[in-house]
């Protein structure tokens, strides 16, 4: 469906490796309708999370209520508390049943977004992104990732991914990818 001259992802954009994914999200469009308001951010930085075998990932506990959509179909939004009170969006990737997903970190602002979005909570209160979004079909004509033209190799930095230092040798994985020089992304 044409939006500004752009698409939204396919299902085979998911359906791939999820570092591969992970890295290809960035500069995309999140898009969010709700309330009459169309709510657009441009993706600046992405955590890949690998599967059962992540220590870090949701999906390592196995299959429960709450990881069930990371273990469903590619293209779908995983959306989970943290602390109880702040929403995260992760996307799910892979195939069904591999329970792999990349969390959205970041956005820059492009459209109808107040607030700050710098971080997974802070980017889902900003988009009113909630729970109620949990198992989504990311082609949905109100809750989507629109294409983008690619970010160049040169211009994506790779790190640890943050506050997973339980998770032991994953923690030390380069898996969070961001934009270089981008200001909207949440830590250097």
């Amino acid at each position: 469906m044409p939006m500004g001259g752009t698409q939204k992802l396919a299902r085979a954009f998911y359906d791939r490796d999820t570092v591969a994914v992970a890295r290809d999200l960035l500069g995309k469009r999140l898009v969010h309708r709700s309330g009459g308001i169309e709510r657009v951010g441009r993706i600046v930085e992405v955590e890949a999370y690998l599967g059962p075998r992540d220590l870090a990932a949701h999906s390592s506990r196995g299959l429960t209520e709450r990881t069930r959509v990371m273990f469903g179909p590619p293209g779908h939004a995983y959306v989970f508390l943290v602390y109880g009170m702040h929403s995260c969006m992760n996307v799910v990737t892979e195939r069904e049943g591999h329970a792999s997903a990349v969390l959205l970190r970041a956005v820059e602002p492009v459209k109808n977004i107040e607030g700050n979005t710098r971080g997974p909570g802070l980017l889902c209160k900003a988009m009113r992104i909630d729970r109620d979004l949990n198992g989504r079909d990311l082609s949905s004509d109100d809750f989507f990732i629109a294409d983008a033209p690619p970010v160049e190799p040169s211009a994506i930095a790779k790190k640890p991914r943050i506050g997973v230092d339980y998770a032991g040798r994953w923690a030390r994985r380069l898996l969070r990818f961001y934009i270089r020089g981008n200001p909207f992304v949440s830590k250097r």
